[in-house]
């Protein structure tokens, strides 16, 4: 599967690889639940180039998090609920698939939160 060709030429690898890996997720998904051969059904593919848009736009680049992890929910209630579906079916069947993306991802979620992260955490509880 091809990525699409917005990432500008200091594109962070992490967050090339995050979006690489959501693709393959909501690929695994679709091809499951959908669409067993081709391309991605509409409404997957509406998911994948909304999701790789947040993760472009995210606005701590270049220490993101997992979007599990971030304090801050950037993502449109109905298609966080419908990423969180399709994480929680392709994420188990990604050790299969594609092992070294599934690790990938696991290490990355449970890796320390950068300082801008921290400072959003800490806001985030300051407020409530």
């Amino acid at each position: 599967m091809q990525m699409p060709k917005t990432e500008p030429a200091n594109f962070d690898k992490a967050i090339l690889q995050e979006q690489q890996t959501v693709s393959r997720m909501i690929r695994i998904y679709c091809r499951a639940k959908h669409q067993p051969e081709g391309e991605l059904c509409a409404e997957c593919e509406g998911l994948r180039a909304y999701a790789l848009h947040r993760i472009e736009r995210c606005a701590f680049q270049p220490d993101k998090p997992t979007c599990g992890k971030c304090p801050v929910h950037c993502y449109r209630p109905e298609m966080r609920a419908r990423i969180r579906s399709v994480m929680r079916y392709a994420g188990p069947r990604m050790l299969t698939t594609d092992p070294v993306a599934a690790v990938r991802h696991l290490i990355r979620t449970f890796r320390k939160p950068s300082a801008k992260v921290k400072q959003a955490i800490q806001r985030q509880n300051d407020h409530a």
